[in-house]
């Protein structure tokens, strides 16, 4: 696979990047479980101080659904809470592994994910039931996820870490992330970025660039 010019690392999002997502799911799945008249709830958690918590390690896997009771004002047994929450969780296809491998022949591979550690829990099940692969880490040279840094994408602190961790300079990684505000705070940080702006976005630029 022929290199991009002075790149050394490619930095991957994990969600709508490698495995697909629909945030909807889980909504849903919470309103189903709610009267009507609290639906508002569902829709905004998303963009709840727990959520964030839950996402930058400041609450582990028991705070956080002893949070979504008390939020929701529910007795809600945790299994439901997980399943709730990992519904949004859909599949990884097998070419976006197969084409990560190839990169790594190339590349340091990273990925850099804002999730937390019942998703992450979920997702690697995911990755061995629709791939055949137990564990992320022998796919990725290094993982970067929000939970365990205590900072979460766009906070241009989670950049300058990344960036550190890998003795790098920051041109020197190529980073591909579905949201905009992400990207932004990435260049800014020095970091190059490519927008994942639909599902096999990322895997055509290399068809088409390598």
């Amino acid at each position: 696979m022929k290199k991009l010019p002075e790149v050394d690392f490619l930095i991957f999002d994990l969600g709508n990047v490698i495995i697909d997502i629909d945030i909807p799911l889980t909504v849903n799945l919470l309103k189903q479980n709610l009267q009507d008249t609290e639906h508002g709830l569902a829709e905004d958690f998303f963009k709840s101080q727990i959520h964030a918590d839950f996402e930058t390690g400041r609450i582990a896997d028991l705070e956080f659904r002893d949070s979504v009771r008390k939020a929701f004002s529910k007795k809600w047994e945790d299994q439901l809470i997980d399943e709730m929450w990992n519904s949004l969780l859909v599949r990884i296809p097998q070419e976006r592994i197969d084409m990560l491998r190839k990169l790594k022949s190339t590349y340091k591979i990273c990925m850099l994910s804002n999730t937390n550690s019942i998703h992450f829990k979920k997702v690697e099940e995911i990755l061995l039931r629709d791939c055949g692969v137990h564990s992320f880490s022998s796919i990725f040279d290094r993982l970067f996820l929000s939970y365990e840094m205590g900072y979460k994408k766009p906070d241009p602190a989670i950049y300058h870490e990344v960036i550190k961790q890998l003795n790098s300079e920051p041109h020197r990684c190529l980073f591909f992330d579905d949201l905009e505000d992400n990207l932004k705070a990435a260049e800014k940080a020095g970091l190059r970025t490519y927008h994942v702006d639909h599902p096999n976005a990322w895997m055509g630029y290399f068809k088409n660039n390598v």
